[in-house]
């Protein structure tokens, strides 16, 4: 079948937008959700980070990553 046999009328057209917003997998990996807890956080830590701008979650996020990361590679290098 050639591409211009092809019908598209039930498919929006998309947009330059929905390109900006795309996201590339590579190798398709299972996405790593995330979990909904309840933390308590002196004021103000979280005020400072809720300061820096949006995206103050995902800030801790990688904050308490590095962290754990950091603490992994000591732990590993100890045995």
């Amino acid at each position: 079948m050639a591409d211009e046999d092809i019908d598209y009328s039930d498919a929006p057209p998309l947009t330059p937008e929905m390109f900006a917003q795309a996201i590339v997998r590579k190798g398709l990996k299972p996405v790593v959700r995330k979990k909904q807890i309840t933390l308590r956080i002196d004021s103000d830590v979280i005020d400072w980070f809720k300061k820096q701008g949006s995206g103050y979650q995902t800030q801790i996020n990688e904050l308490l990553r590095a962290y754990v990361t950091e603490r992994r590679s000591i732990s590993t290098k100890r045995r």
